[in-house]
């Protein structure tokens, strides 16, 4: 049966939906030897589809793993900079596995990586709202002022960030720590946040996704998702 370019592509586990997508768009994929459109289906039964070069076979097996990102890697499968990857961290998993969102080169803690492009997509779309939770480390101290500021929304240059709860704070010297969460997924959105109210990040570490946490998951390794965890995220959205 044809399906979308763009769902093939999701299904084969090279990408999620929109980043294929992107692909089709770039002229990266071709169909029956032509170049493909949004729009465009096909039947891997029949038809010929292509990503650079490379021809589209039928789905891989699925794999979802449960990183604890250090500082110091980026969360793309290529950098211009040479920088160091966190798929260098899974290297050692047969199958090509991309980052669900992002965690920027400083931040560290919870990144699922996974080669299953609907969970991908059920998991980072803004629609579902999904949580995450940040522990933040500020230079200043986060008043109570600012903390209803968080939880009422900011204004930032990309428009007003939704509701945030902020829970756990504690003041060392002129440093403070909380616990942070949202559910959007804008670039850089924490450290901005935390800009907006005058207070310089020093640190920030993603300790939960919707009901995943790092327990006993030590940094720079990793742990495969259980097929009740891959039913729960997908029921949940």
């Amino acid at each position: 049966m044809a399906e979308r370019l763009q769902k093939l592509i999701a299904q084969a586990g090279l990408a999620s939906r929109r980043e294929a997508e992107t692909w089709i768009v770039k002229g990266k994929v071709l169909l029956n030897g032509h170049l493909a459109k949004l729009g465009d289906r096909a039947d891997l039964a029949i038809d010929q589809v292509q990503i650079d070069g490379k021809t589209l076979t039928t789905a891989q097996e699925k794999v979802t793993i449960l990183l604890n990102k250090p500082r110091g890697y980026v969360s793309t499968l290529k950098d211009p900079e040479g920088r160091r990857l966190v798929t260098d961290l899974v290297a050692d998993i047969p199958q090509r596995l991309f980052p669900v969102g992002r965690l920027d080169y400083n931040t560290e803690g919870l990144l699922l990586l996974t080669n299953d492009g609907e969970l991908a997509q059920q998991v980072s779309h803004p629609s579902h709202q999904v949580e995450k939770t940040y522990l933040v480390k500020v230079r200043g101290l986060l008043s109570a002022k600012m903390v209803k500021r968080l939880e009422q929304g900011l204004i930032l240059e990309d428009g007003k960030t939704a509701a945030a709860k902020v829970e756990k704070i504690r003041t060392t010297g002129s440093s403070c720590w909380f616990e942070l969460t949202i559910h959007e997924g804008r670039n850089r959105q924490v450290r901005r946040m935390c800009e907006a109210l005058g207070l310089t990040v020093v640190r920030l570490k993603r300790i939960r996704l919707d009901f995943l946490d790092l327990r006993a998951v030590a940094t720079g390794r990793y742990r495969h998702l259980m097929g009740s965890e891959i039913e729960k995220l997908r029921k949940d959205k």
